[in-house]
């Protein structure tokens, strides 16, 4: 029997990759907004406080521009930062920075953190922090070609998506692997539960 969910939830991100994640939570956002919002990180700002307040402004930027409808509506947003150390590598604008980001993960560990934000139907605010350690094989500078022809890295913070080619230049992964392709379920399972979020308990719309 499937349970009617009472909420409107909507996605601050239109990421693709995040929008498959929630479908494996049984979860089809009621609408999908896609937030302009500055993300140049601050003087000194660690990677992970990066993830957090971006996920905050792409939630708090969607719940404002929804105000007459949010009786009973949630919003979601996620981020997600590359980090070599406190080294951020945003998303590259092309092959050559491609490259260069791919030659500085070879043969390290680096983080990927995640940040979520969820702000419910009363205005509450709530927040997740994740991160995961990956450590990538050596790679030959044939094999970061080879990647970068492949266009799999563009729109892909850190220059790689876990899900497709380049998880075959993965040697170590500690923590959450959904966090890496862009929302870690467990959080976001979580957050929601927090928040009073019904979870369909079924794979039907929540429309």
């Amino acid at each position: 029997m499937t349970t009617q969910n009472p909420y409107i939830l909507t996605l601050a991100s239109n990421s693709s990759r995040r929008l498959d994640l929630l479908h494996q939570l049984n979860i089809t956002p009621n609408s999908i907004k896609s937030p302009d919002i500055d993300e140049t990180p601050l003087k000194n700002e660690h990677p992970y406080d990066l993830a957090l307040r971006l996920s905050l402004g792409k939630a708090q930027t969607v719940f404002d521009q929804n105000k007459p409808n949010n009786s009973n509506s949630y919003v979601l947003a996620a981020d997600t930062v590359v980090a070599c150390g406190r080294q951020i590598l945003d998303k590259p604008q092309n092959a050559e920075e491609a490259c260069a980001h791919l030659a500085k993960l070879s043969g390290r560990r680096h983080h990927v953190y995640g940040g979520i934000t969820l702000i419910t139907p009363k205005n509450q605010i709530l927040h997740r922090k994740c991160k995961t350690l990956i450590q990538f094989k050596p790679l030959t500078a044939q094999e970061i070609d080879n990647y970068v022809q492949s266009d799999e890295w563009e729109g892909k913070a850190g220059a790689y998506a876990i899900q497709g080619y380049a998880g075959s230049f993965v040697k170590l992964m500690n923590g959450s692997y959904s966090n890496v392709v862009g929302l870690s379920l467990y959080d976001t399972i979580k957050i929601l539960e927090k928040g009073g979020f019904k979870i369909p308990t079924s794979s039907n719309s929540l429309s």
